[in-house]
């Protein structure tokens, strides 16, 4: 089995489109599964960017349906995350559950729905998947009126909780009823307590109005298992080899341009009558080089030169931290790079920006703030009083992800 989560298929970086850097993945990927004979394929949450993702993402989505159904792959389940419309990933859904592609884009009022018996080429149950998507917090909790934010935080994690154990409680039924060692294999797409991300990886708070983060042992204890997503950066959740984040296969933002990016080999055996769970990580190739660069005026000029005697074709971030001044920063570096395979697509003066932030007669960049900061000004620049503040902040952090999931 293979588990991939966080393609964010349709993510711009900085204003340039990706779409050639998606399909490569893609069809990489697609290698790997009639490389490795992969059975099964599970895609953990955030297939797109947005809620409303562009024809050319929703091309390189469904050819990649196309291929992986040529491939001998048997099946292929996908869940929707944070970013992902419900209603778009399942609007085929019938049609693609005859190319054995199952999509589960939101909960439903029955949990059996969400549990799914793989079968082998005999038609024999080898493989039980619940296939849990992101749980907003209309699907999980009934808002009360007047609670406290502590009350909300606890009926979140509860409804989270409950929600976990009813489907596996359906999944070992099943078990039951199959009459031999399967193994069920858990996915989500959620934060877990101790979670690890990376400054300007985009990873969003997911629970509207909250920093809800749930504990491993929210997790049913039996699961052979637990294929999550939402986290950018692969690791292991609570020390666990068979629980784990496969992370985002491309590099989000210039932050993680020199992280590594993997998927998930996993791998069964219950002829013993007890399932062992095998785990390895496969690398994923760098389809475009980025490079942030960082310095003074010649740290800077000296990498670019490096770059451009080696022929290296790279999007690059450069950030200036020299002492002096340079006014026309922009022009100068676009000089040195004229003619090469190297594309600029951020320049940051920290020189400039220093100083405007000692100004009160120039304006800062957005580049330079979060969301949450242009808000905070705004606040301030209204004289708002300053116990009305957090709930303004909870307020317009409800807005923000409401909008952002196309509600």
């Amino acid at each position: 089995m293979l588990h991939t989560s966080d393609w964010h298929l349709g993510r711009l970086l900085y204003t340039r489109k990706r779409h050639a850097e998606f399909g490569q993945f893609l069809d990489w990927l697609v290698g790997v599964i009639a490389q490795q004979n992969i059975d099964a394929v599970l895609v953990a949450g955030d297939i797109f960017d947005t809620a409303v993702p562009s024809h050319e993402a929703q091309r390189l989505y469904y050819h990649f349906l196309y291929q992986v159904a040529r491939s001998g792959c048997r099946h292929l389940v996908i869940t929707a995350g944070n970013h992902d419309s419900p209603y778009l990933l399942e609007a085929p859904r019938e049609l693609l559950r005859c190319l054995d592609v199952h999509v589960i884009g939101a909960i439903t009022e029955h949990p059996e729905n969400e549990v799914l018996l793989l079968r082998d080429t005999a038609g024999r149950v080898e493989l039980i998947v619940c296939a849990v998507p992101y749980l907003r917090d209309r699907d999980i909790r009934v808002v009360e009126a007047g609670e406290t934010p502590e009350e909300k935080q606890r009926y979140l994690v509860e409804g989270i909780r409950s929600h976990y154990q009813s489907i596996y409680q359906v999944a070992e039924s099943k078990r039951d009823e199959v009459g031999q060692t399967v193994p069920i294999v858990v996915m989500g797409h959620l934060f877990t307590v101790g979670g690890q991300t990376q400054e300007g990886d985009g990873v969003r708070e997911l629970y509207v109005g909250s920093l809800v983060h749930v504990a491993t042992s929210l997790f049913p204890a039996g699961i052979d298992y637990l294929a999550l997503g939402h986290l950018h950066l692969p690791q292991r959740v609570g020390e666990s080899a068979t629980k784990r984040y496969s992370g985002a296969p491309l590099a989000m933002s210039f932050a993680e341009a020199k992280q590594q990016k993997t998927i998930c080999l996993v791998e069964f055996d219950s002829r013993t009558g007890v399932v062992e769970t095998r785990v390895e990580t496969i690398a994923v190739p760098h389809f475009q080089y980025l490079e942030q660069i960082r310095g003074d005026w010649d740290t800077i000029v000296a990498r670019l030169t490096w770059l451009r005697s080696e022929n290296v074709a790279a999007w690059l971030e450069i950030i200036y931290e020299g002492e002096t001044l340079i006014a026309d920063l922009r022009d100068q570096l676009e000089q040195k790079t004229a003619g090469s395979d190297l594309a600029i697509l951020r320049i940051k003066n920290n020189r400039v920006t220093s100083q405007q932030l000692n100004s009160s007669d120039e304006q800062e960049s957005l580049d330079d703030l979060g969301h949450e900061e242009v808000f905070n000004r705004c606040l301030e620049a209204h004289q708002v009083a300053a116990e009305q503040r957090p709930d303004l902040l909870a307020a317009y952090r409800d807005i923000d992800i409401l909008v952002h999931e196309g509600v």
